[in-house]
């Protein structure tokens, strides 16, 4: 009797154990694959036309190019990459706690974020402008902001950046994400959006509102688009031979024209690994 017992509490334990084994077989290691290479999980935006937006086809956008050809020299095909929404504020944290494996998501790389991640690239400079409505001539310059409302989300700087540097009686205004600023500045709740020049410009060239918005064109500050990976990850060097080969065999340019080139966006060229424009 006592040794029906063993044996049943023995196999318990047996199929707690080949469950455990079933469950873990596609953990990633601290390089951020797979032991078996079944999926790689990448940060983009979903909201962003242009750059990473879902769509009822699937995910599309510059940054959905380069992660997806990244992926690939990293050993993934189309299909095994796990995509997850990465809004601004939470693009750290989602590092931090292995949520994703990299994150592309018009990411920007500064002193303070690089205290908290690491980044590979640079992959791409833009600049930071503003959008307003077509029929606005009150905004004609930087410092035309002061006591307009301003509108950015939540966790980016570029608000900011003009509220301290060009126009310090901007009215600030934080929304989640750039789509419900933009329905803000549709409905005159808000006067101006702000971010960088590439994003600006996927927006006004959606089809449901070509006419309505125009770009300010101040170029007001450099943003070095980077992919962010956990600080210390292998990862940042694989993916920045991985930038290096997108650009030398013509990958990058042609992303670059078929993500912005409906909206005539004039685009700096690909800038050198490591090459930081203040």
């Amino acid at each position: 009797m006592k040794l029906r017992k063993v044996t049943a509490a023995s196999a318990a334990v047996l199929a707690l154990a080949v469950g455990a084994t079933a469950c873990g077989g596609g953990k990633k290691d601290d390089n951020g694959s797979s032991g078996g290479g079944k999926k790689i999980t990448i940060g983009i935006k979903f909201d962003q036309p242009g750059l990473g937006q879902k769509t009822p086809q699937g995910y599309a956008g510059f940054d959905v190019d380069v992660a997806t050809y990244v992926a690939k020299k990293l050993g993934y095909s189309a299909d095994q990459i796990e995509w997850k929404e990465s809004k601004s504020a939470d693009r750290e944290t989602m590092l931090q706690r292995g949520d994703v494996d990299f994150i592309a998501a018009t990411y920007s790389i500064t002193p303070e974020r690089q205290q908290k991640v690491d980044f590979a690239g640079p992959y791409l400079l833009a600049h930071q402008d503003v959008l307003i409505r077509a029929d606005d001539s009150s905004i004609k310059s930087p410092s035309d902001l002061n006591k307009k409302k301003l509108c950015s989300v939540t966790g980016s700087t570029s608000a900011q950046n003009v509220h301290d540097k060009l126009a310090p009686k901007a009215q600030l205004q934080q929304y989640p994400t750039y789509s419900a600023c933009l329905t803000g500045l549709q409905s005159k709740a808000i006067d101006a959006l702000t971010t960088d020049d590439s994003i600006l410009a996927g927006y006004a060239a959606q089809s449901q509102f070509k006419g309505k918005f125009k770009l300010g064109g101040f170029k007001m500050t450099n943003e070095n688009y980077g992919i962010g990976v956990k600080k210390g990850s292998a990862l940042k060097d694989k993916i920045n031979k991985a930038l290096e080969e997108m650009v030398s065999d013509g990958s990058w340019e042609a992303a670059v024209k078929k993500n912005f080139g409906p909206a005539d966006y004039k685009n700096e060229p690909a800038p050198k690994i490591g090459d930081i424009k203040s």
